[in-house]
């Protein structure tokens, strides 16, 4: 049994393919990664203050994605695998920002 299929639905159509070998995840979940990797490299030389307007860009970084994939899902358009790559890849620093903001006042609280 596959682990991405738990992470990935992998469609071809919606996969990036490399001499004829898929990736192993969709162009959305590649650009997810793919933001969360940069951005967490990018984060450990800047540091960035966390606080409640870094709370409100995460948020508004995630909206692009959301709507490629509701207006994809509901409505009659197609979107392209270069789209899901970019939007994925902007919400995955938003999401990554969102999940440090959001961990960050979990572990004030507790400790």
């Amino acid at each position: 049994m596959e682990l991405t299929k738990y992470i990935c639905h992998r469609k071809p159509e919606r996969s990036f393919f490399i001499k004829g070998h898929q990736f192993p995840v969709c162009a959305r979940c590649t650009g997810f990664y793919t933001g969360l990797i940069v951005f967490l490299i990018w984060n450990h030389f800047f540091k960035i203050n966390y606080g409640i307007n870094t709370l409100i860009i995460s948020i508004m970084l995630m909206i692009p994605v959301a709507i490629d994939g509701f207006t994809q899902y509901f409505g009659p358009r197609e979107s392209t695998n270069t789209l899901r790559f970019i939007t994925g890849f902007v919400g995955g620093i938003g999401l990554i920002i969102f999940l440090k903001i959001v961990i960050r006042g979990i572990l004030n609280v507790l400790l």
